[in-house]
C-alpha cells in the first residue's frame, strides 16, 4: 500500500477514518487473516500446533503477553514479527512528542494544536515497521529511560511538574499506538518492574511522584527464561499478576523438525549464494542427522545446565562449520563438488563452544571433551539407526591383520575410494549401504562418505580404535 496522501485533518475527518486502538487493530488483522488462510507467523517452524495457537488466543482476548522460554528458542524472532499484524498506515499529529491520535490525541500539546489550527491541523503517516520498539532489560536501565523525566529547561519556562509538557518522555510513551517489547524482563531491577504497573494497568505514567494522566495506547509484550520467572526468580510477582498471557516456547520436538529448522536458517548452498570458493557441497542426510542429534543430546546430557538450555543456534552453526570444512577439502584437493563426512564433524569444537555451557565445568579442555563425547554418541545412535553391525564384521577382520585406514579430513573423495578399495569387503559393504539410505554408490563423493560412516561405526560400537598423529586420525583395530 503507497503512502497516503491525505495531509491535513479535515481531509482525515472527511475519508471516514475511526480511531481504534493497536489491540484491536491487531485483533482485526489477526481475524482477516485467519478467515484468508494465511500464514501469521511464517518461518517459524516447530510451533504449529503448540506455541502459535497460544499466540493467536493471546492476540484475540487483546493480552499483553510474555514468551517463556530457553534460549534459541525463536522468542525475539517471534516478537519482532508482531509489527506484520498491524495496519500498514496510521496518522499521527505532527508536532506531538508521541503518536498522537489526531482525531482524540491524549496529550494537552496534541489538543493545543487541534483547538488552534482545527481542520487545517497537519498529520503525517507512520509506518508500520516503526511502531515496535524492543529494549534488552539490563540491570542499569532506569526510570528516566523506560517511562521518562522532568526536563528541567521546560519547568524553568514555567510548566508545573505536573504537566506533561514539563517532562521528556521515554520508549514506552513514544511507543504509544504501537508495540513495545522487553527483552528478559526479569533482568529489570524490582523498582523499575514496579514502574510498569501503572503502564500495564492503567495504562497511564508516574514521574518523580507525580501521576501524568496520558492514556497510553500500547500492546506490550515480554520475554523472559523460566528459571528468572519461577517463584525463586527475579521478577515480582504483581508484574506477573498483570501480564495477560505467558506462553511457553519449546525446542523441536522432532528430529525432522530440528532438521527443517537448520535447512531454513542455515548458510549451506556456498555455491549458489554469492560464494567465491567454486566449490559445491553436498551433505548426505546422515550427516545432517548427526549433526542435530548431538544437540539433542547435550539437552538431555547431565554434563549439561539444562537451566541454559542448547540454543537451536548450536544447531545451525555446527551445519555452517560441516560445511565449511568440506568446502576446505575442496579448496585444498582441488574437487569441484565436495561430499561431507564423519571427519568433518570433528571441527565441531568450535562452534559448540560457549552455546553448550556444562553444570561444572572445570575448564574449556573438559567442554571440548563433552563436544566430542557428545558427536560419538550422535554417530552411534545414527548408524545404529540405519545399519546392523553384524553386517560389517568382514571388515573388522581385515583390520585384525595389522591394517590402519587414514580418515583424514584433507584426503580427496578418490584418494579415500582408492584406500577402500585397497580392503575389498569395504567397497561392497559401502556400495550396499549407500543404495539402502538413497545416496549414489557411483559417485565417489558419496562413497568415500558412507565408507567413512561405516569405519566410524564401528569405532564408536568399540569393534575398531582410532589414533590421532599429526593432526591426523587413523582407524585400526
Amino acid at each position: 500500500m503507497p503512502h497516503p496522501s491525505i495531509a491535513t485533518l479535515g481531509q482525515l475527518r472527511a475519508s471516514g477514518y475511526r480511531p481504534v486502538s493497536v489491540k484491536d487493530e491487531i485483533r482485526r488483522n489477526v481475524i482477516q487473516k485467519l478467515r484468508n488462510g494465511e500464514d501469521l507467523f511464517p518461518g517459524i517452524l516447530g510451533y504449529r500446533d503448540s506455541v502459535i495457537p497460544q499466540l493467536i488466543h493471546g492476540l484475540l482476548a487483546r493480552h499483553d503477553m510474555l514468551l517463556l522460554g530457553l534460549r534459541g528458542q525463536a522468542k525475539t524472532r517471534i516478537l519482532r514479527m508482531l509489527p506484520l499484524l498491524l495496519d500498514e498506515w496510521i496518522p499521527v499529529l505532527r508536532g506531538t512528542d508521541i503518536n498522537d491520535d489526531p482525531i482524540s490525541p491524549a496529550t494537552r500539546t496534541g489538543q493545543a494544536i487541534v483547538q488552534e489550527q482545527g481542520n487545517d491541523a497537519p498529520i503525517e503517516w507512520i509506518h508500520r515497521s516503526n511502531r515496535y520498539q524492543e529494549k534488552l532489560a539490563t540491570p542499569d536501565v532506569t526510570i528516566a529511560d523506560l517511562i521518562g523525566e522532568v526536563d528541567l529547561v521546560k519547568h524553568a519556562e514555567g510548566r508545573y511538574l505536573s504537566d506533561e509538557r514539563t517532562m521528556h518522555f521515554g520508549l514506552i510513551p513514544r511507543a504509544n499506538r504501537g508495540i513495545f517489547a522487553i527483552n528478559e524482563l526479569p533482568d529489570l531491577s524490582p523498582k523499575i518492574q514496579v514502574g510498569l504497573f501503572n503502564v500495564l494497568e492503567e495504562r497511564d505514567i508516574q514521574i518523580r511522584g507525580y501521576p501524568i494522566r496520558l492514556q497510553l495506547d500500547l500492546f506490550l509484550v515480554f520475554s523472559a527464561n523460566p528459571e528468572d520467572y519461577t517463584n525463586r526468580g527475579r521478577l515480582v510477582t504483581p508484574l506477573k499478576d498483570r501480564i495477560g498471557s505467558v506462553i511457553r516456547t519449546h525446542y523441536p520436538e522432532s528430529v525432522d523438525e530440528g532438521l527443517a529448522i537448520v535447512n531454513e536458517n542455515a548458510w549451506l548452498n556456498r555455491d549458489t549464494d554469492g560464494s567465491e570458493s567454486g566449490v559445491r557441497v553436498s551433505v548426505p542426510p546422515f550427516i545432517s542427522e548427526i549433526v542435530e542429534h548431538i544437540v539433542r543430546l547435550a539437552r538431555t546430557s547431565p554434563h549439561v545446565s539444562q537451566a541454559s538450555g542448547v540454543s537451536v543456534r548450536t544447531s545451525i552453526a555446527n551445519a555452517e562449520i560441516v560445511v565449511s570444512s568440506a568446502e576446505r577439502r575442496g579448496l585444498i584437493t582441488g574437487e569441484k563438488h565436495v561430499v561431507a563426512r564423519i571427519c568433518d564433524l570433528q571441527h565441531l569444537v568450535a562452534s559448540c563452544r560457549g552455546k553448550i555451557e556444562m553444570s561444572l565445568a572445570d575448564d574449556d579442555a573438559t567442554e571440548d571433551k563433552l563436544v566430542q563425547s557428545l558427536t560419538g554418541e550422535a554417530v552411534k545412535l545414527v548408524f545404529n539407526q540405519i545399519a546392523d553391525i553384524e553386517d560389517y564384521e568382514p571388515v573388522i577382520q581385515l583390520f585384525q591383520k595389522n591394517v590402519t585406514f587414514p580418515g583424514a579430513d584433507d584426503l580427496s573423495a578418490e584418494d579415500f575410494v582408492a584406500n577402500m578399495n585397497a580392503m575389498k569387503p569395504l567397497p561392497k559393504l559401502a556400495a550396499a549401504l549407500a543404495k539402502e539410505i538413497g545416496l549414489d554408490p557411483d559417485d565417489a563423493g558419496q562413497l568415500a562418505s558412507v565408507g567413512e560412516l561405516i569405519l566410524e561405526g564401528l569405532y564408536v560400537n568399540n569393534r575398531l580404535s582410532k589414533f590421532s598423529r599429526s593432526g591426523k586420525a587413523f582407524f585400526k583395530r
